[in-house]
């Protein structure tokens, strides 16, 4: 009776090639499981990067409004520098009533802008070449002109100059520093149009 329960039992264990494939099958398992989880760790690390790169270094926005055609169109994509030195003619982009608005520098802290009837514009006494406006416009402006820009403060106004409200309006004024977000450099979308700005 022994002998044949030792008959039986003998018959089910493995053959040493059995075994060896099945060593080899949860080896495979757990160096797969442990790629896995190492793969998602790092492209978790990266996308965290990517995220911080991107809202601390070079913020994407998306372009709304034509208040700067023919520029920018309505839907683009852009990409943002994080710096505070900005010059007449740059883009901006910058923090208004809870909204993100794009904006072209006119003049910075200490110029003189002066703007005629018919919207041609001069910056320290000298016109302006603003080869971006295909249309000037005075637009909505209720502040006394010739205006001298205060402190710490950029004066912005759009490329379609007839429908932007910028700082040519007293609701919205010059733009405090600490409100910029960065200096528009680079467009992502759409792909006919990518490229610098």
């Amino acid at each position: 009776m022994s002998r044949k329960r030792l008959n039986v039992s003998m018959e089910n264990l493995p053959t040493a090639e059995q075994f060896e494939s099945e060593l080899k099958r949860i080896r495979y398992r757990k160096d797969f499981s442990r790629i896995l989880k190492s793969t998602i760790s790092s492209l978790l690390v990266v996308a965290a990067i990517a995220v911080l790169i991107s809202m601390l270094l070079l913020p994407i926005l998306r372009v709304t409004g034509s208040s700067m055609t023919p520029t920018m169109q309505n839907d683009e994509l852009v990409v943002c520098s994080k710096r505070s030195n900005f010059k007449a003619g740059d883009i901006v982009a910058f923090y208004y009533n809870n909204k993100i608005l794009l904006k072209r520098v006119i003049g910075t802290a200490g110029d003189v802008i002066d703007i005629k009837e018919d919207g041609t514009v001069f910056l320290n006494g000298e016109e302006l070449d603003e080869p971006y406006v295909n249309e000037k416009s005075l637009g909505t402006c209720d502040i006394e002109l010739p205006y001298q820009v205060p402190d710490n403060r950029i004066f912005v106004m759009g490329d379609h100059r007839s429908v932007s409200v910028d700082s040519r309006s007293t609701t919205v004024g010059c733009i405090a520093d600490e409100y910029v977000i960065g200096k528009v450099i680079f467009r992502l979308w759409p792909w006919k149009s990518i490229g610098t700005v």
